[in-house]
């Protein structure tokens, strides 16, 4: 069972940055600044958004731009400009194997690839410019079931920062002006036990207050690094030594001038000053891949993972200090107000929405329970393979599996199927929301839902 789904953890398409007090924050409604849109959320409100649409007869289809190679990052958008990244090779050809398998293999991405940036136009589709970050054989390799571009993009509003891991971290401006460029060194996570495999990085770059933060569980050296956004100069790097390799996104909790960063791990989940760096508190006993990214809501902290020995659920208070690992035989103390020993999330990061935590793993059972308490509310399955994370918008929740089936769930404590909508082809990749449209990133397009 170790290695059942060892194939998927190479990005976590699960991440992105939250952010608990929104009340300084813009409205929100229109724009989606990085993976999981607003503060990381993954929903937005005081929209309408559809139920029911079809890709044969184009109901409800606003637009659907191809966008030709490999990437499994999320769109991104502010205003009226919509981001994506996308990774090519020159024999102009994709090799993704997706479903539920337990294979480690490696994708054989020997040849010159182009590392790319598009910016589109929201409303219509249109390609507005397209850039070439860089050009060359890739550093380091890739799964199977993942690409060359996992990490999602983050902006601010004036600049747009696209991490390709091994191949660099760029900042752009919005009319497609390279502002500056900085190598990472090599970005190769795999498997801890398993030395030498190569999955591909995935940790998406954070924006908050005018710098970047970064996670880099990497198998040598592993860190975390916030960089002043302006210049892309590192402003401190903390030593995540004895971490497994990680695939997760950073979350920023901010509340009454107190700013951590919190991250997901095995051996090292835990929050981290954002000013110095330094370590608050630490959780061990989480999944040894750890790929969804922590999520804020109701005032806690939210941990998700599932390979190997450990899958909790925990939900952390964020006054937390030093070391909170559970007791064997306990499911909360002083710091953890609730958890689940079995049931987390391995590639998904689980959705928070109007009271309730719904929790979907990668066989499509999806599990809701009440956000405070943990209790559990329903257990469904969709009987299909998921990948990439859960949105919602308009009371609904939306799930999109690997095939390109996108459920819509009505929110609440009673499971009830509202629709299953095709969008004709694979889908590994988190939606994004902009006002009453849906943003999907399939393998071959970027199709809007309105």
């Amino acid at each position: 069972m170790k290695k059942l789904f060892a194939l998927i953890c190479f990005f976590g398409i699960l991440s992105g940055f939250l952010l608990l007090d929104l009340k300084s924050q813009p409205s929100y409604n229109d724009q989606w600044p990085g993976f999981r849109g607003p503060c990381g959320r993954g929903f937005i409100d005081n929209v309408k958004t559809p139920d029911v649409w079809s890709m044969e007869s184009a109901k409800s289809i606003k637009w659907k731009t191809p966008i030709p190679g490999l990437a499994h990052s999320s769109p991104v958008i502010w205003d009226n400009f919509l981001f994506v990244t996308m990774a090519d090779n020159s024999k102009n050809s994709e090799s993704l194997k997706v479903g539920l398998y337990g294979d480690i293999d490696e994708a054989n991405d020997n040849t010159e690839h182009e590392f790319k940036v598009y910016c589109l136009d929201k409303n219509t589709g249109k390609i507005l410019w397209e850039r070439v970050a860089h050009k060359g054989i890739p550093k380091s390799k890739r799964h199977t079931k993942a690409s060359q571009a996992n990490c999602t993009p983050a902006t601010d509003g004036k600049c747009l920062v696209v991490n390709f891991g091994s191949e660099g971290l760029y900042c752009y401006d919005f009319k497609g002006g390279l502002i500056w460029m900085k190598d990472m060194g090599l970005m190769n996570p795999g498997w801890n036990t398993t030395p030498g495999i190569e999955w591909g990085y995935s940790s998406s770059p954070v924006i908050f207050k005018n710098k970047i933060v970064l996670q880099c569980d990497i198998p040598k050296n592993p860190f975390i690094a916030v960089l002043d956004l302006a210049s892309g100069n590192e402003i401190w790097r903390t030593s995540r030594v004895g971490e497994a390799q990680t695939y997760s996104t950073p979350a920023i909790y901010s509340k009454d001038g107190v700013t951590q960063i919190i991250v997901n791990g095995y051996m090292h989940t835990g929050g981290y000053d954002f000013e110095t760096g330094k370590e608050i508190w630490k959780l061990s006993n989480g999944g040894d891949i750890p790929i969804p990214t922590p999520i804020i809501s109701n005032d806690l902290i939210y941990l998700n993972s599932a390979h190997g020995k450990f899958s909790p659920i925990f939900a952390v208070k964020p006054n937390a200090k030093g070391d909170i690992t559970l007791a064997p035989d306990s499911t909360k103390n002083k710091y953890i107000a609730w958890s689940e020993k079995r049931g987390g999330a391995y590639m998904q990061t689980p959705l928070v929405y109007r009271g309730y935590l719904y929790n979907l793993q990668v066989n499509g059972q999806l599990t809701c329970f009440d956000a405070l308490t943990g209790e559990v509310k329903y257990k469904e399955s969709l009987n299909e393979a998921f990948t990439a994370s859960g949105i919602a918008a308009d009371g609904k929740l939306y799930f999109s599996s690997e095939d390109g089936n996108v459920f819509v769930v009505k929110a609440g404590p009673v499971f009830q199927l509202i629709s299953k909508n095709a969008l004709k082809d694979i889908c590994m990749a988190t939606p994004a929301i902009s006002g009453n449209t849906l943003f999907f990133r399939t393998q071959h397009y970027l199709i809007a839902v309105e």
